[in-house]
């Protein structure tokens, strides 16, 4: 006898075809060894109580506060506890309960679809990208600035013209044959207490290499900017995805990706780069930083942004404190429930130095534990700078995942 570690119905599909399961018997055997805790927020009572009878009914249960089973709260959080099959039947059951559990119906049944989505087909302008479980893509970092937290500022020299900085192109060139699928270049540091650069400041140092480079390298090219001026320059000079660390906060940024018709990165960020590590709080992180992004997907989309353009990111560093870091590496998958590919840049930020203490360019060996930790939990993109290591560890890790 042994206890099998089974990660995903194709692993136990697997498992049941090499003992020669019949198809059908497969077919209805998975869902019930998916299981599944859901967690819904301030729910009304009496959506919970019937929600909870109905799950028993089923086999499984949902966990609410004991004010809601006595009548004497209004609202409760829910933990909905039930295997794949107990939740498909649960949703069709709903929809003829009233006080609106129809439509919570139709709500969870989407959440779980988004949840169990592992591929992804992205629409970056000129660009198809597919990415996904499996399919871990790799963001190049390029800072053209000379305050980046890592030291790896491309911008050092004073007065330096950088459309004449051949070593900054010879870099970019490099990131491609290591294996990076888009460059990510950026003109504004936004390091834990970095100031704003001027607009014409960031412009003189982004667009031209952007220009210069559009046409000679065939993966896309990401501006990283907040500025919507600098972001519609960008895609006039051949970037393809708006790297947008405010979150499309800025309604003019909006205006812009859906003009421009290009990829967004919608990140999580809590303050601005000069504040925003003073003291950063919240009551539930997790829960906090999906409804951020959630609200953000729903403005973008609103704005005509297409569903196959965005992509989400967390946030490491943004806001976040050595635990908040770590817990949102650990609890990536939760994100899953956007329907969104997650990008994630844990590349030599300051929560691996504080753990093993070593400086900026000392921590590959943690950068590359934390993007390994992150795929498995979840990650379709990872913004690295050492894109090459990072590649050679992602493609070792789902050689074993898919073993």
């Amino acid at each position: 006898m042994r206890i099998i570690q089974v990660s995903d119905q194709d692993a136990l599909a697997k498992l049941m075809r090499e003992i020669k399961v019949d198809p059908y018997g497969i077919e209805i055997m998975l869902p019930k060894a998916v299981n599944y805790v859901i967690k819904i927020n301030s729910l009304p009572s009496i959506q919970a109580n019937i929600l909870k009878q109905e799950m028993l009914s089923l086999g499984g249960d949902v966990a609410v506060t004991r004010a809601a089973l006595t009548g004497k709260a209004r609202h409760t959080d829910c933990l909905i506890i039930g295997s794949l099959a107990q939740y498909r039947r649960l949703c069709e059951k709903l929809k003829r309960q009233p006080f609106g559990l129809s439509r919570f119906s139709t709500e969870l049944s989407a959440v779980i679809a988004d949840y169990e989505r592992a591929d992804f087909k992205l629409d970056f302008g000129r660009f198809r990208i597919n990415a996904g479980m499996g399919n871990t893509r790799i963001w190049g970092i390029v800072n053209l600035t000379p305050d980046s937290f890592s030291g790896d500022g491309l911008y050092r020299k004073p007065g330096l013209e950088i459309r004449d900085a051949g070593y900054i192109i010879d870099h970019i060139y490099r990131l491609v044959e290591d294996g990076a699928d888009v460059i990510d270049i950026g003109g504004e540091s936004t390091r834990p207490g970095a100031l704003p650069v001027p607009l014409k400041e960031e412009v003189s140092r982004v667009i031209p290499v952007i220009k210069k480079i559009a046409k000679k390298i065939k993966v896309p090219i990401s501006v990283d900017t907040y500025k919507p001026a600098v972001a519609e320059m960008a895609i006039d000079c051949g970037a393809s995805v708006i790297n947008d660390i405010s979150g499309l906060r800025d309604q003019r940024m909006v205006k812009v990706a859906a003009k421009q018709k290009c990829g967004v990165v919608i990140m999580h960020c809590q303050g601005k780069p000069a504040t925003m590590q003073v003291n950063p709080k919240y009551g539930s992180l997790i829960d906090e930083v999906i409804g951020y992004l959630r609200n953000a997907i729903i403005r973008a989309q609103d704005a005509g942004i297409g569903k196959d353009k965005i992509v989400i990111d967390p946030g490491l560093g943004f806001g976040k404190t050595l635990a908040h870091n770590l817990q949102i590496v650990k609890k990536l998958g939760e994100f899953k429930v956007l329907g969104k590919p997650i990008l994630i840049g844990p590349s030599r930020k300051a929560f691996i130095g504080k753990i093993l203490n070593v400086p900026a360019h000392e921590r590959v060996g943690g950068t590359l534990c934390a993007s390994v930790l992150a795929v498995n939990n979840g990650a379709s993109f990872l913004r690295v700078h050492d894109v090459k290591e990072v590649k050679q560890a992602i493609i070792m890790a789902n050689s074993i995942t898919n073993a």
